[in-house]
């Protein structure tokens, strides 16, 4: 074990988590050359062949696997030894990566997290708002909001709140579109959803829940550009109330009639729950839903 670089394990995990050098190198700060030297000097250190190169990338051999767990097991030790470290910090610092789903990121976590950020000005904080499933346990994020309650690996998992639905479209295009009294008038109306095939969750499929006749004509995997062509008159969309209600260019379209209902869930891995950024960032997070739950269901308020 005297070659053995300790270091070199996070250019390991790194590869096994991205499954591309060039990935690897980005995620770590690097460059692909230095990715590949590193991952030869442990291999080297190990006698022991860790990856094979296939189309879709590098992918562990069996040695590889198993290394897998030892490599994962000096990540969990580092990284609760941080947090003995960070907890006895006076200043809390360091970078955090909520993974949230793009109407929670962009329209209510993006506003709210500047109160986080001058509690703690040490702290570096990153939102990705995308339309995805954020996976914990190859570090892509370090906090995930979902809409599913996570089931799979060692994950500390906590619902933040039911939300509600609606139907909202532009007041415009309820002025020159055929009237609506009810359910039994929206199969003949254009409606706006999401594009079946690039649904990362069966939780986004409202449109069969209102009426199976509806066939949506305009199709985007973002929710915030269908709230935008919804805006613009483009049809009728099914929006979450915490984003559609504050905005003037919106109007709800059967309120009394049709309403759904979903969940939001925060999660963290189990090795970093006691990290002192992860835990007061997950807290602030937890306070901000509780204190805004007027906005995320507005029939109960």
């Amino acid at each position: 074990m005297r070659d053995f670089d300790w270091n070199d394990v996070r250019y390991f995990l790194a590869v096994v988590r991205a499954r591309t050098l060039t990935l690897a190198a980005r995620r770590l700060g690097t460059n692909h050359t230095t990715v590949a030297r590193r991952i030869a000097a442990l291999e080297a250190a190990l006698n022991a062949k860790l990856f094979d190169r296939h189309v879709g990338g590098y992918v562990p051999t069996e040695q590889g696997e198993r290394f897998l767990e030892e490599a994962e097991a000096m990540e969990a030790s580092a990284i609760l030894a941080r947090s003995r470290i960070a907890d006895s910090a006076a200043t809390l610092s360091g970078a955090v990566r909520i993974g949230a789903p793009d109407g929670f990121g962009s329209f209510f976590l993006a506003p709210a997290i500047g109160a986080l950020c001058d509690q703690h000005p040490e702290l570096e904080v990153e939102i990705v708002a995308m339309p995805r499933v954020f996976s914990l346990s190859k570090r892509e994020a370090d906090i995930a909001i979902s809409l599913a309650q996570p089931s799979q690996g060692r994950l500390v998992v906590r619902k933040l709140t039911d939300y509600q639905l609606g139907l909202y479209a532009a007041p415009g295009y309820l002025d020159r579109a055929p009237p609506i009294r009810g359910r039994a008038d929206l199969p003949v109306h254009r409606f706006i959803h999401y594009i079946d095939d690039l649904l990362y969750t069966p939780q986004l499929d409202y449109v069969p829940q209102i009426d199976k006749a509806i066939r949506p004509r305009l199709r985007s995997a973002n929710l915030v550009a269908q709230m935008r062509a919804a805006m613009a008159g483009a049809g009728i969309c099914v929006l979450p109330c915490f984003m559609a209600d504050p905005e003037p260019g919106l109007a709800r379209v059967l309120a009394g009639e049709v309403a759904l209902t979903r969940s939001f869930w925060l999660a963290v891995h189990a090795d970093q729950r006691n990290l002192a950024r992860i835990r007061t960032t997950s807290q602030f997070i937890v306070d901000a839903v509780r204190d805004a739950r007027p906005l995320f269901l507005p029939a109960s308020a």
